[in-house]
């Protein structure tokens, strides 16, 4: 085999018969491939680790043939647009091991995983409270609601919750995690999906009011967002209690 036909071969699944060949191959590309391919697999298996032990929340419940759903939330700090939130539930079966903390991931990895993520998932809820909420009860207090939104949307109903770090004003045991996202699967799903989803959102906004680059800051207070607001003022998407968007309704 030539050294490129062997390098196709080790971007797939190789027998051990066959990577005990090719140690026995004396050409030092050959050499060169199997340590990149070695590299490749450790990577391939911390990460399995790591995924199978981000369930061990999930297993708690699984073990007593529970439903259990995890929830968080995206847009807390912006300057501009709502919070929104999801609720997941998933099970066993769930394979999505790029699934993590969705600050840890490109935006590009996050597209690609959030179709995945409703695919697999057994049900998916979504919470949306908008920035005249957020002014009326505070970003807090949005946030909670827009939570017990998201698990009201769920089609089934789960028997408790995983919480990234926040109370959900619904009538369900809740176990909250700090730093969830990074813990447990399923708030990790959970986290992508209102991630994509507000980005989505913010997208949508910038064709109304593209003059303050929301595909850019998803709405937080980044120099061109500021630099905009002294510009051209805050549009009715824009947080009338959060400052420097509050100076110009004093």
């Amino acid at each position: 085999m030539t050294i490129k036909e062997i390098k196709e071969m080790l971007k797939k699944t190789v027998s051990e018969e066959e990577l005990d060949s090719l140690k026995q191959d004396p050409r030092a590309g050959v050499q060169k491939l199997l340590i990149s391919y070695h590299k490749r697999q450790a990577k391939v298996l911390e990460k399995k680790e790591s995924f199978l032990k981000r369930f061990s929340y999930e297993k708690e419940f699984w073990q007593k043939n529970q439903c259990v759903g995890g929830v968080d939330e995206v847009g807390r700090g912006p300057l501009a647009g709502p919070v929104v939130t999801a609720a997941v539930i998933i099970d066993q079966d769930f394979d999505l091991l790029d699934v993590n903390d969705s600050k840890k991931l490109s935006p590009e990895r996050r597209l690609k995983l959030y179709p995945k993520i409703l695919e697999e998932a057994v049900s998916v809820g979504i919470g949306v409270k908008s920035p005249a909420v957020i002014d009326q009860i505070n970003i807090y207090e949005a946030d909670r609601q827009a939570m017990a939104q998201a698990v009201r949307a769920l089609n089934i109903k789960p028997d408790a919750l995983l919480v990234d770090a926040m109370d959900v004003s619904v009538d369900l045991p809740q176990v909250k995690l700090i730093k969830g996202d990074a813990k447990s699967n399923s708030i990790a799903a959970a986290s992508i999906v209102a991630k994509v989803f507000r980005d989505k959102l913010m997208d949508d906004y910038a064709k109304i009011y593209p003059q303050y680059g929301f595909p850019n800051n998803a709405g937080y207070g980044t120099k061109e967002h500021i630099e905009a607001l002294k510009k051209y003022g805050p549009t009715p998407i824009h947080r009338k209690t959060f400052a420097p968007v509050s100076d110009f309704f004093k």
